[in-house]
């Protein structure tokens, strides 16, 4: 793992009133942030904003596995069917749990999540 990817990440500041709801991530230190939910944008792409430490190799295209999230199961009923693509990077993860997803792959809605919780997979 480099430096910079286990120094703590900072939570980021945004104005709850502004953003389309929120959502906690637990690092792979354990460590809780609150982020904001931004609708109609990936979970992949406000991780990357908020610098959390995720690859997200292929740039949400569902081909490396490397933004791999557990949801917390009280959320994951709320998602959608993980898609071929997806379900294809899952089926090649070591560390694949029932409530393991693609952060690339969950659209934020702030209907259905507000109020997520989700963890960052270890690194492969």
């Amino acid at each position: 793992m480099t430096d910079h990817l286990a120094a703590p990440i900072p939570d980021l500041a945004f104005d709850p009133d502004m953003a389309d709801g929120a959502f906690t991530v637990i690092d792979r230190a354990g460590a809780s942030h609150l982020l904001p939910g931004i609708d109609g944008m990936s979970l992949m792409e406000i991780l990357r904003a908020a610098e959390m430490p995720i690859k997200a190799t292929c740039g949400g295209a569902a081909a490396c596995g490397t933004c791999h999230v557990f949801v917390e199961p009280d959320y994951a009923a709320r998602l959608p069917e993980p898609n071929e693509e997806e379900q294809d990077q899952l089926d090649h993860i070591l560390c694949v749990e029932a409530n393991s997803r693609l952060a690339c792959q969950i659209l934020w809605d702030k209907k259905k999540i507000d109020g997520l919780s989700v963890t960052l997979a270890p690194e492969e």
